[in-house]
């Protein structure tokens, strides 16, 4: 649990960072990013609650968050999950999708149970850990549902789908709606070429995890968006090639605490690119 040092230094950094200015929001509600949409994994925010969540996502002057079990849980009651909704509603943030949800059981209920979360929270699509055994169960259910699925590869540590190729065999004969949830730090660690694999994926590419690192090989070697190695303008232009229609969700997962600064520093890298390739 957080400190209240910690709580109180977010919140001050929240407010500072809102009253700063900087990127608006259009008439769509959408950050003015150009064609790609920045949003955030509200994992980044795992050991704050939700309003902080909400606060954090507004300071950073994006309406786009991927919601995470910390801060509207599984086991909630269909009032507290309309109400989770609510808040988010009532702030200005469109929650693109939830997860990463892990479907790790051969147990059809148990897929049930997962969809009928996010149909109740209103998520267009889940961010999944699936197994291939699970796969084609999860695609039945996204044909009953009409909510979309993205397998999160995990890495070399990830035993089912450590890299997109593996993602993309899976998948490559199945509902459209069944794709891939790119993390460039995983893909890189796997030992793929990101940019490659962006332009594999084409219209399978449902969902995208940013984070950088200072070695591609080295999980804890995450850092700030700009200050590492991973080639993000490339990225972004191939993204741009295949007219990815999802949201770049900033995945933040170090200085836990306190990780506001680094994700507006993070935030700030990521529109000077696009602002750049688009000029």
């Amino acid at each position: 649990m957080i400190s209240e040092h910690s709580r109180r230094r977010f919140l001050q950094g929240a407010t500072a960072a809102a009253a700063a200015g900087g990127v608006t929001y259009g008439a769509a509600g959408a950050a003015a990013d150009g064609d790609i949409r920045l949003g955030v994994a509200s994992y980044s925010f795992r050991e704050f609650s939700r309003r902080m969540a909400i606060q954090g996502t507004k300071a950073l002057k994006t309406p786009y968050l991927c919601i995470k079990e910390f801060h509207l849980p599984y086991r909630s009651t269909p009032e507290e999950i309309a109400r989770g909704r609510a808040d988010f509603d009532k702030a200005g943030i469109t929650l693109t999708g939830g997860g990463t949800v892990y479907f790790l059981k051969d147990d059809e209920s148990d897929v049930k149970f997962y969809f009928d979360y996010a149909k109740a929270a209103g998520l267009p699509m889940m961010v999944i850990g699936p197994t291939a055994k699970t796969l084609p169960i999860i695609e039945r259910y996204v044909k009953q549902y009409g909510i979309k699925v993205a397998v999160h590869n995990h890495g070399p540590e990830d035993r089912h789908f450590p890299a997109p190729k593996d993602v993309m065999n899976a998948v490559k004969n199945m509902d459209p709606r069944v794709g891939l949830c790119i993390d460039v730090g995983h893909t890189a660690r796997a030992g793929e070429d990101v940019v490659e694999a962006v332009l594999a994926a084409g219209p399978r590419l449902l969902d995208m995890h940013m984070k950088d690192l200072a070695d591609m090989k080295v999980a804890s070697s995450q850092c700030d968006v700009g200050e590492g190695k991973m080639p993000v303008p490339e990225i972004f232009r191939a993204l741009k090639k295949i007219n990815y229609a999802g949201v770049v969700h900033l995945e933040y997962e170090i200085n836990a605490d306190n990780p506001l600064p680094g994700m507006q520093k993070s935030f700030s890298y990521m529109r000077g690119v696009l602002a750049g390739q688009r000029g």
